[in-house]
Formats: structure tokens, sequence, C-alpha cells
């Protein structure tokens, strides 16, 4: 059995993106997608300096391809997605305002095979404790940060306020983590702020709170190195694997240790099957640290 501990569904960049979840019929846009040829590579680099270089080149590419992915987040590409992968839980992230926990929980009601994580919506005020509690009540088993798309630092004093209301349900906090993009112009402007992905910010967070456990969502993405140079000391920290490939998921192992590294294929932005491959490879042949890895660190923590 496998949990995908980092997934999405609707659509996550633009106002209204729960009407996304339950459309029928929905593919990909047929466009030129560089992320499945990074898949096919099993996401394996030159460099650290090239992979820079070559985001920075390919950006634009990327990001529709991205953002073409993004178009496909219903509920039954997920359903369809998940079945052929033996995916049996995707744990699914909002983004607020864009997707709720309440476009989440009723796709839940759908699909059981859906785990529902809620978000902190920055643009109102509002009463934290109270909608963390009923929240909770009705299945979230995480709470997600976005700080780049949301425009909030993990280390400000609204993030810290909103993990300090929810770590008394003694569940994960998921946040993503490393520099990336996902708008183009002139959208990216207004819409996105790249650097607050970066790893320090992180750092600041989950030092703030040592008895809650949080999730560095990509390891980093190209910054996986200074994810296990800052965070790799802090016990509750864990990584996921979605965009690594199957050697830096062994560095990954080598500091985290197996029992706080965990599968995920960021789903629609990744694809699921590519990213179980890589945690085979890195796992060598060693079925219980893929069991690990695929499935019993997601379900200890999500308690399930």
């Amino acid at each position: 059995m496998i949990i995908d501990i980092h997934t999405h569904l609707g659509d996550i960049l633009n106002p209204g993106g729960g009407e996304l979840i339950d459309q029928k019929g929905v593919r990909k846009k047929r466009i030129y997608d560089v992320v499945t040829q990074s898949e096919l590579l099993c996401h394996r680099s030159v460099s650290d300096s090239f992979d820079d270089w070559l985001y920075d080149k390919l950006y634009t590419w990327i990001t529709k391809a991205s953002r073409a992915r993004n178009a496909t987040a219903t509920l039954e590409n997920m359903r369809l997605s998940m079945d052929a992968a033996g995916v049996v839980k995707s744990a699914c992230m909002p983004i607020p305002p864009y997707l709720t926990f309440e476009d989440l929980h009723r796709a839940q009601l759908k699909d059981p095979g859906v785990i529902p994580f809620t978000g902190v919506d920055y643009t109102r005020e509002y009463d934290l404790d109270a909608a963390f509690q009923k929240d909770v009540a009705r299945g979230a088993r995480g709470l997600k940060l976005h700080p780049i798309i949301q425009r909030v630092p993990l280390n400000s004093s609204k993030t810290m306020k909103a993990v300090e209301a929810f770590s008394v349900h003694r569940l994960p906090v998921l946040f993503h983590c490393g520099v990336s993009s996902y708008y183009l112009e002139p959208e990216r402007l207004t819409k996105e702020d790249s650097s607050l992905g970066e790893i320090a910010h992180a750092r600041d967070l989950v030092a703030a709170f040592p008895d809650v456990s949080f999730i560095a969502g990509h390891a980093g993405l190209f910054q996986y190195r200074d994810v296990m140079t800052l965070l790799g000391g802090f016990r509750n920290v864990m990584v996921d694997t979605s965009f690594q490939s199957p050697e830096h998921v062994r560095r990954l192992l080598s500091v985290f240790g197996p029992e706080r590294v965990m599968y995920a294929s960021d789903w629609p932005y990744g694809n699921r099957i590519p990213a179980i491959k890589i945690v085979k490879k890195a796992c060598k042949g060693d079925k219980g640290l893929e069991n690990r890895i695929l499935y019993k660190n997601a379900a200890a923590l999500l308690a399930l």
C-alpha cells in the first residue's frame, strides 16, 4: 500500500479553484511538457549550479507545463491516477483563498481516499482557533502553508500565530519548501514572491515549535542541500520526496534517517508512478525501507 503525502485537488492558483474538482473528462492541454521529460530521467541532475542555470533558462516552459497540469486536478483524474499507481490515500493540500479545506472536505465525502489538510486564509481576519477546531473535527489531518503563493513568509508573525493555534491538535504542518514560480509575467509580479521559498525562513519556523511535526515539501526542490544543512538537525522535521532524484533521496535518508522521509508526487504537478520508481531506485531493493517511505511513515504521522 502507498500513501502520497503531498498532492493537490482543484485549481490552487486562481480564485474559485474548488470548482475544478467535480469537472469530468478533463485532459491536459497538448503542450511540450518539460516536467514529463525530467520524470523520464528520474529528475537526475548534472550539478547544483547547472540545475539552477537550466531552471532559469527553461522557466517559461516549466511554468507552462505546471499550469497545464494544475488545470487537470479533478477528483476523477485523481482517482484514476491513484488506482494506476496503487495509492490508497492522498493527502490533499489547500492554498486559501483559492482552494480551501471546504473544497477538499466535499471531495473526501465523495472519495474516502482523499485526506484533506486545512489552511490559513491570510486575506481576511477570523478566529483561527475556532476555524481549526471545526476543520479538524471534520477530518483535517494537517495544516498546509505556501509562502510563495500566499506571499506570507514562514517566519512572519502571521505564520507563527497560525502554527501556534494549530499546534494544540498535534497534527503535522506541511510547508512548501524551495524557490519556485507558478505564474508567467505580468501575473508573476502580483501573485507570488519566489524568494519566500528560501530555507532559512523554514528554519526559523521549525525552531520556534519543537513539539510540532513539520514536513518540508519537496525537500526544498533544487535547494535540497540547504534543507539537509539547515533542517536536518531538527528531529521535528520530515521531508517528502517529490521532484527529487534517487541519488538525492539517498542523501536525504542519510541525513534525516528512514523514519523522516516520505513518498510524495505533488500530483498533478508530478506524476505518481515516476515518483514511486524514484523511491524504489533509492532503496536499492530494500523492501522494508520502501514500505517505510511509501506507507508506514505517513500512516504513523497521520495516525491512520
